[in-house]
């Protein structure tokens, strides 16, 4: 990365090392040498004080005396020279005291003229900048009220020098240390961007929508709390995603249900104009025959009245149906369930029925079943047995016979409707029970029959959360439904 943080951190700290030691190095080019003399000069005062110090007594020449000078002198390369009130020698440092004597009388007598600059003149001394030959000193003298006079200088070139090689040794050492300063962030901030370059491949991930990677840091920092606070971001977004897949896959089943309710609106109307156009252009045919008195006599128009008559109660028949099918589609046609014998239920509606197999000369074969208690919805079992019963009977052929089974399978019943005839062609019987379907037109026009008889079945079993269908075999077809049989308890 052109603009990472490690080379940040690195460049950073490189220029702010490099820009502290520059402007130390400065700082030290231009006050280290006065800071120095200043340094000097205090020491000066101070060996001035020890030497003062002493006035009144006679212990310039006791050797506590001569050890402290001896140690001020080669601490701080300084040069002392004392003589008293006689002009006796009373000390002089081992690192040429003696040499300074002839100057220090020479001050004395004022015989000495080689002064660059009088610093400062006090009680009893003199603080000046002298010249000697390339060399120049920082020189302290004077006479004290006892007659004791002193001299003391250390060389300002010294300074000079220590002030260049100390400058000269804090730009090496500066170098130095910027560079070893610089490898050592590189690599320490190596452990500040590992977890940041972790977080952006985490990052990355939940661009894609995996959430599966997890921070995981055990160093209790800034980063470590970002690290959690995104792994609650990842748990989060998951939710999020999941719920709104959910919610935009159930918006997509409310769609398809409403285009599939829109397109049932629309087939349903169709279907009901189709099948209401019919019996209603006859009706008005008739009617208007009637009006205008086509055929006078009696026996014309009591078969006009009969053929309205006729057409209208179909219609009716019609429009009873689909009202049925409509309460239990939509769920408003509350399912009672009670405990009854569907053998006693079936025998009593085949021979109520015998008025509709009589004059088609088709016999209803149903072997002797004991009773057979079940749970369920009695008028509706009723009407789904009248609806295949019906549908047998209109469609029988071949031997014009109509067989009743009823078949238990453990918590089961199984009641089937067979007819002979021809078997229900492979491609109608997905739609055997769909609103208005008709294998044969021609034939279901004949009989009266709207095509909503096996929806309604559908619905009523849908309702009773039970199983139907239908089988076909070579000489006819079979329609089943299932009821939930009543237990019975076994004496002990």
């Amino acid at each position: 990365m052109k603009k990472s943080i490690r080379r940040q951190f690195a460049l950073i700290f490189i220029g702010l090392m490099a820009g502290i030691i520059l402007m130390c190095w400065v700082i030290n080019n231009i006050f280290l040498e006065d800071y120095y003399i200043r340094s000097k000069t205090q020491v000066l005062y101070d060996t001035f004080h020890t030497i003062s110090g002493v006035t009144g007594s006679d212990t310039y020449s006791s050797d506590e005396f001569r050890e402290e000078l001896e140690n001020i002198c080669s601490m701080y390369n300084i040069t002392v020279c004392v003589i008293d009130a006689n002009s006796q020698l009373r000390y002089s440092s081992i690192n040429g005291g003696r040499e300074l004597e002839n100057q220090l009388v020479g001050y004395i007598l004022g015989l000495y003229s080689n002064i660059v600059k009088v610093i400062e003149i006090g009680e009893g001394y003199v603080m000046q900048r002298i010249q000697e030959g390339e060399d120049e000193y920082l020189e302290m003298y004077g006479r004290l009220n006892t007659g004791i006079s002193f001299i003391m200088r250390t060389p300002v070139d010294s300074i000079r020098e220590s002030a260049k090689i100390a400058n000269r040794f804090f730009a090496y050492v500066g170098v130095v240390g910027t560079i070893a300063g610089g490898i050592i962030i590189w690599l320490v901030s190596r452990r500040i961007t590992r977890p940041i370059l972790e977080l952006n491949r985490i990052s990355q991930q939940m661009v894609h929508l995996d959430f599966e990677a997890k921070y995981e840091g055990h160093a209790r920092n800034e980063i470590d709390l970002l690290g959690e606070n995104i792994n609650k971001l990842s748990a989060s977004l998951e939710r999020s995603v999941s719920e709104l897949k959910t919610a935009n896959n159930e918006l997509k089943k409310d769609i398809e249900k409403r285009e599939q309710i829109d397109e049932m609106r629309k087939e349903f109307l169709a279907n009901v104009s189709h099948e209401l156009k019919t019996p209603i252009a006859l009706i008005q045919g008739y009617a208007e025959g009637l009006s205008e008195a086509v055929n006078d006599d009696a026996e014309s128009r009591s078969f006009y009245c009969e053929v309205i008559m006729d057409e209208a109660s179909k219609m009716n028949n019609m429009v009873q149906k689909l009202l049925a099918l409509n309460h239990l589609e939509f769920g408003n046609d509350v399912v009672t369930m009670e405990r009854f014998d569907v053998t006693a239920l079936i025998g009593n509606y085949i021979q109520s029925a015998e008025i509709l197999t009589k004059p088609n000369n088709i016999s209803v074969c149903m072997e002797e079943y004991p009773p057979v208690y079940v749970w369920a919805d009695e008028y509706k079992t009723e009407e789904v047995f009248t609806n295949y019963f019906t549908n047998a009977v209109n469609h029988c052929g071949g031997e014009k016979k109509i067989i009743i089974s009823l078949e238990q399978k453990e918590d089961r019943v199984r009641i089937g409707v067979f007819n002979t005839g021809e078997p229900i062609p492979e491609w109608a019987v997905g739609h055997l029970w769909e609103k208005f379907y008709k294998v044969d037109k021609a034939r279901t026009r004949e009989y009266g029959g709207s095509g909503v008889g096996l929806s309604i079945v559908k619905a009523i079993m849908e309702s009773m959360n039970q199983q139907y269908g239908m089988e076909n075999y070579t000489n006819g077809v079979l329609f089943w439904f299932e009821l939930e049989a009543v237990r019975e308890e076994k004496s002990s």
